[in-house]
Order: C-alpha cells, then structure tokens, then sequence
C-alpha cells in the first residue's frame, strides 16, 4: 500500500476516491498575505464565552474560572492544528478525512453541529442587547438579524472574504473597548487583585453548574463545530494543499463549479518536505498570534471588567441582562458614551458570532453532503440551501418562544463538548493512518489529543450525570 492511502480501495477510504498526485505549493513570500483564518476562528468565538460566559463567572465567583480558558484554548490549539494539518497536506477538509475511516463519519459531526447551532442564541443575544441600546421587540430584532446573516452569506461573491472581513471589523472593535476599559473603567484595586484572584483555582462548579462550566471550557476561544471547520477556512484560503480546491462562492453572484470535494496527495521529497516545514511553521504561528492570543485576551479583559462591575452586587440575573447592568454602572463610572460603546460592540460581536455559526454550520454540512452524497451538485448550492434551512428554523424556534440566550448558550456548550470528545480521538486514527510517515504528528501532539479525549469525555459524563440527577430529582 502507497504511504499516503493511494493504494486504498474506494470501500477503505470511505468510498471515496484516492487522493490525486499534485506539487505541495510554496507558502507566498509574504505571509502576511495569508493571515487570516485564526483572525475568523478567534472572531467568531468572541461573543458566547467572552461577553457571556465567562463574565457571568467572573461576577459571580471573580477570577477562579480563568483556568478554564488558559486550558481551553491551550487544548484547542492542538486540536486546532492537527485539523489543519490533514487540510495542508491533502487539501481536503477533515471531515472528508474522517468520512475515509468509516462513510458515514462527518455526516455525524455535521449532524451535531447543525443540532448545537440550529438553537439561534447568538442572535437572541445580539438582540437582546439592541433592545437596550434602541428599545424593540427582541424576537422581531432577532428574525431580522438571520435574514441579514442569510443575505450576507448568499448573496456575498466569495463567502470567505465576506466572513473574514466582518471578523476582523469586529475583533478591531473589541480591540477599541479593551483599551477605553483598560484607561477608564478598571480601578486600580481590581488590577492589584486580579493574579491573586485567578490563581485560586476553582476546581468545583459549586452554585453555577457543571453545564455552564463544561460550556466555559468548550467556548473557550472555539468549540465544537467551530474547530473542525477552521478546515474549511484555510482551505479556501489557500493553505498548502488547499491552494488546489475551488472555494465557496455565492450561487447568484458568483460562478459555483461543481468540481470534485476531494483532495491531492505530494510526494515527500526533499523540496516538497522544505515547503511542508515552511508551511506548518506558519500554520503554528498564525493560530497562536491570532485564535490564541486573541482569545484569551478579550477573556482576561471581559472577565476582569464583569468583576470590577458587577461583583459584590446581589441578585445579580441568571441570564444576559446582566450586561443591562454592568453597562449601567460602566456608564455612570466612565460616561453614558462608555455604556452605549459596551452594549453597541457587545451586540456587533454576537452579531459577527451569529454569521459565522450559520457560515460554519453550513460549510460542515454542505461539505459532507456534497463529498459523499451529492457529488454531481455545487458545494456552493448546497451551501446556500443549508443556510437558508438554518435561518429558516433558528426563525420558527424563535417565534415559538424560545429567547433565553445564557440557557441556549449552555445547550450548545455541552453538545459542543461531546463532539470534541469523540473527533479528538478520530484525529489521532486519521493523521497516523491516512498521512505519510514524514507527516504525522510528533509524540508530545498525540499526547495532547489523549488529553483532549480525557478532558472533554470527562466533563461531557459529568455533566450527562449531573443533569439526571436534577431530572430524577
């Protein structure tokens, strides 16, 4: 059998074909020119853990939670890069990767993703926060925020660049309110107290709950669905083998092929294995300086602002209004300015979290629909009847009543965590089975998938366990 899976029959790999021979492209010159999808993952993720999770933690209980985050995203980026790296070295997505382990693999994954997303919390929660900045109805306000998502995503000649460029509007943004915060709203006391504070490790949920820890840990940054499609985005943005695959454009006002899902194979000589290097160096790099470093940042500031603000108070709510609050207080310390500012970037931030879900929702599903099912229609069609089928619903959910973002949030959190639990362990199979020897991962990466494993499965049994107590209750 060929070392990259070439000598695989259709049954073994899935029934999909072979990976097809082709040169491993040099990474630009500048890699700046590439930068981009750890900027979309982080910019996607600022919005459930950081402007509601993890505040709500910190002004119940301050600072003792930040552990979670630091191990969050430090797990995810290992999980992170082991996706990307089956996309560099083969060009296809990893769910198609795994849909060559067993057929029907990523249609599970696209299954749970589309079960933890259709629950439209991002969007409840940006409307919410309109409401406190214009007033409204928050149903209505939420309905037109999916149709403005589905237009976006539809309607956008390249949906990638439409996506990244509304990611990075957004982390720019939040960038503007963690420096006005850091000069004006954060006493001095709360930076004083704040090392001591986040080194007291907590490691019970006590009052909050397992389901809100395990959210905590799993929207750390990313989670679920979110990591499996940072495949996705580097693929259309032209990652190492990626550079060979046709990206998703709008069926209406882009030209969508129909050109096959599946990828290339390089052979590992000297100059192909000198490209390889260069290009997962970069890889390494742009998702710590961006995803991580991002992530935990906008963590470590929200959290410290929420504790500042809203800690000591009692009868604090269990749900987003919170933010109502501590907006109010940010408005009467700093300027009824700094309040609109907080709410105003809080709302674009679930807003830009909202696109993205609904983008990688549907990317997930419509590669898997497209590879294995489908094979003669457009990615890109299929794309945009999976948003559209989205939006519809996240619509129908939302007039039956269903508007408590903090509770959807925690629904979503948990069935995040399952997934990673299970594709954590189906990544290590992958990269070891499917890639050439002089790709697979280095001892101390395994390990830290076994860690995954552990951590998400523990935490998903915990919390399984928890809840049926309560019912039985």
């Amino acid at each position: 059998m060929n070392r990259s899976g070439e000598g695989r029959t259709e049954a073994e790999a899935g029934y999909l074909p072979p990976l097809k021979p082709a040169t491993l492209p040099a990474p630009p010159a500048s890699p700046w020119r590439i930068v981009g999808p750890g900027i979309v993952a982080a910019g996607v993720g600022l919005a459930s853990g950081e402007f509601i999770l993890y505040p709500y933690i910190a002004s119940q209980v301050g600072l003792v939670f930040l552990w979670a985050a630091a191990v969050g995203l430090a797990t995810q980026f290992f999980i992170n890069m082991e996706i990307e790296r089956y996309t560099l070295a083969t060009g296809e997505t990893v769910l198609t990767g795994f849909s060559r382990l067993g057929r029907h693999w990523g249609l599970v994954f696209a299954l749970l993703a589309i079960a933890a997303n259709l629950w439209p919390g991002w969007a409840t929660g940006a409307a919410t926060l309109v409401t406190y900045l214009v007033g409204g109805n928050v149903r209505w306000i939420a309905i037109g925020i999916l149709v403005a998502i589905g237009l976006v995503l539809t309607l956008s000649p390249v949906v990638y660049r439409a996506l990244e460029r509304t990611q990075m509007l957004k982390v720019a943004a939040v960038g503007l309110l963690i420096v006005v915060a850091t000069l004006f709203a954060i006493p001095p006391g709360a930076w004083i107290e704040a090392p001591a504070m986040a080194a007291q490790v907590a490691m019970s949920a006590g009052e909050l709950g397992w389901p809100l820890l395990l959210g905590a840990l799993a929207y750390a940054g990313a989670g679920g669905g979110q990591n499996l499609c940072q495949s996705n985005w580097i693929r259309d943005k032209g990652f190492g083998m990626g550079a060979h695959a046709p990206r998703i454009v709008s069926p209406l006002t882009g030209e969508p092929v129909a050109d096959a899902a599946t990828g290339w194979r390089f052979e590992p000589d000297a100059e192909a294995m000198g490209r390889w290097r260069a290009w997962w160096r970069f890889a390494n790099v742009e998702q710590l300086a961006t995803f991580v470093a991002i992530s935990f940042v906008t963590i470590l500031f929200t959290s410290l602002l929420a504790y500042a603000t809203l800690s000591g108070r009692e009868g604090l709510p269990r749900d987003i209004s919170f933010l109502a609050i501590e907006a109010g207080i940010l408005a009467d310390r700093v300027g009824p300015w700094f309040g609109t500012l907080f709410l105003a970037i809080g709302a674009f931030s679930l807003f830009a979290a909202a696109l993205g879900i609904v983008d990688y929702t549907s990317r997930l599903a419509a590669d898997v629909l497209r590879t294995n099912y489908w094979r003669r229609r457009s990615e890109s069609v299929v794309y945009a009847g999976i948003v559209w089928t989205i939006v519809l619903t996240g619509i129908a959910i939302i007039a039956s009543g269903i508007d408590q973002p903090l509770v959807l949030l925690v629904i979503a959190g948990c069935v995040a965590a399952f997934m990673m639990f299970v594709y954590s362990a189906l990544l290590i199979v992958l990269n070891r089975r499917l890639l050439a020897p002089e790709l697979r991962p280095a001892g101390y990466r395994i390990a830290a998938l076994v860690w995954a494993v552990a951590l998400f499965g523990l935490l998903s049994g915990i919390t399984v366990l928890d809840q049926m107590k309560k019912l039985l209750a």
